[in-house]
């Protein structure tokens, strides 16, 4: 027969303080104050389903050369940062997979993604910021397949200087929950922009040279709204090109070709590709930061000419960002207009200022004077327009090549100036857009129309008199490329 002893308590002799205490199926071992040792060699189990539970101000200490084996669910030891091994002899300062049940230190002087087990009910993983610069290098937490953090199924980017926490996987629903603070704030976050566009023709694709690239391309008036802003300043600052409406060739005889719209762009470090030598990134007033919000799109169009005068172009924004329209050309003696590239001379005249109003880099350029008795050419954004040989119009300024589209393609070219004689011709439009001069021998005598949303300036009106018109300015366009993954 096996031996028994029944007691409730066990107390000291002395002061008849507690030592074991049982009050229905606790069993409460010392009082506060007391430490429970385990020599060495005795192993404390708790069967599945069992807790150990440590009051308020108490505490486990795990002596050198102890250990602690987990093969369930540990639960209850304080708070859950009590249990995870942070590896102190190993900070991170590149991209890693964690491991449950460990913290780590990350210590980055460029962006790091932590990489999370495949979650499991009770898995734990801890973070901190080691070098105090989450900030400018945000620290990105990124869940294994589509689990989720929060209950969403996106990276976390940590983006607070000396942030830290811990991360309990729960279940399929909320997938890793932040329980370092008193109240779960941390969620998955997308890290970078999405955003919609409207407006009749205006379109948003998937940048055909890089898979993490949007291009918004607005042919007409609209919206761009960005629906969530990037967690890094850096990845808010998007790429764009801007050209106004070009303007009108000159009427009546041997007219100025119109010049170009205005054009403006810049290049985001975060939105690579080819941008045309006109990138304003450089100059910071000329960057746009975006947040979440819609910006009202505006595209100008080109100038009209009704044959007993003519238009500048209008001008295009985005984002404050204005480009000007182009300058209209005249007939019969008058100089050319200024505008965001400015219009050809007529007759003995001059050609109009480019860059009007100035920016830098500069918008256009100036339109070119006459050649007595044919049209100069209207500027292009990249070159100014010139005067013909005898007979001849002049031809108009090159315009810009880019491949904000992913396709290298020239926008904002001048118009060429009118002709004079049935052996003379007109002049030739720029690149990218720029419409043709007319002459006596094209019919109609008139210069031709510029392209539609290219921004280049139409074609100057060539002889003989009798008021006929010059050629429209192409409309312009907007694109704004960014990135979205």
């Amino acid at each position: 027969m096996t031996s028994k002893i029944k007691v409730d308590n066990i107390n000291k002799v002395s002061d008849d303080s507690n030592i074991i205490n049982k009050c229905g199926t606790n069993i409460t071992m010392g009082q506060n104050g007391d430490t429970v040792v385990i020599p060495n060699g005795v192993t404390e189990q708790v069967q599945a389903g069992g807790t150990i539970q440590v009051q308020s101000g108490g505490s486990v200490t795990i002596a050198s050369g102890a250990s602690i084996t987990n093969s369930g669910t540990a639960t209850g030891f304080g708070s859950p940062g009590q249990l995870v091994d942070w590896q102190t002899s190993s900070i991170k300062t590149a991209t890693f997979t964690a491991v449950n049940g460990e913290g780590y230190f990350i210590n980055q002087g460029s962006a790091i993604t932590a990489n999370l087990p495949a979650g499991s009910a009770g898995a734990i993983v801890a973070f901190a910021d080691y070098a105090r610069n989450f900030e400018t290098y945000n620290f990105v937490i990124s869940p294994n397949g589509s689990e989720k953090i929060g209950g969403i199924a996106q990276d976390l980017s940590l983006r607070t200087n000396g942030q830290a926490l811990t991360l309990i996987y729960v279940d399929a629903t909320k997938g890793w929950v932040n329980v370092q603070n008193a109240e779960d704030t941390e969620t998955g976050t997308p890290p970078f922009i999405c955003a919609s566009v409207s407006g009749v023709g205006n379109t948003l694709v998937t940048a055909p040279d890089c898979a993490n690239a949007k291009i918004a391309t607005f042919v007409g008036p609209g919206s761009f709204t960005v629906n969530s802003a990037a967690p890094c300043a850096a990845n808010n600052i998007v790429s764009y090109m801007i050209v106004a409406g070009g303007g009108s060739g000159g009427y009546d005889s041997q007219a100025g070709g119109g010049g170009a719209g205005g054009f403006r762009e810049l290049k985001s470090p975060a939105t690579p590709y080819t941008a045309s030598p006109l990138d304003g990134y450089p100059t910071p007033g000329n960057r746009v930061t975006v947040s979440a919000q819609a910006y009202a799109i505006v595209v100008g169009g080109g100038g009209t000419s009704p044959g007993s005068g003519g238009n500048n172009g209008s001008p295009s924004s985005f984002g404050g960002i204005t480009s000007a329209g182009g300058g209209y050309a005249r007939g019969s003696g008058n100089p050319g207009l200024a505008g965001g590239s400015g219009g050809g001379g007529a007759e003995n005249s001059s050609g109009g200022a480019g860059n009007t109003p100035p920016v830098s880099p500069p918008q256009g350029n100036s339109g070119g004077p006459s050649s007595n008795p044919t049209g100069g050419g209207g500027g292009g954004a990249t070159a100014s327009g010139s005067s013909g040989p005898p007979q001849n119009g002049g031809p108009g300024g090159a315009g810009a090549t880019t491949s904000i589209t992913s396709t290298p393609t020239a926008y904002a070219g001048g118009g060429g100036g009118g002709g004079y004689s049935p052996s003379g011709s007109g002049g030739t439009g720029g690149t990218g857009g720029g419409a043709n001069g007319g002459c006596y021998n094209n019919p109609g005598k008139q210069g031709r129309d510029a392209t539609d949303n290219t921004g280049g300036g139409g074609g100057g009106n060539g002889w003989p008199t009798g008021g006929f018109a010059g050629g429209q300015g192409g409309s312009g366009i907007v694109v704004i490329r960014y990135r979205f993954s």
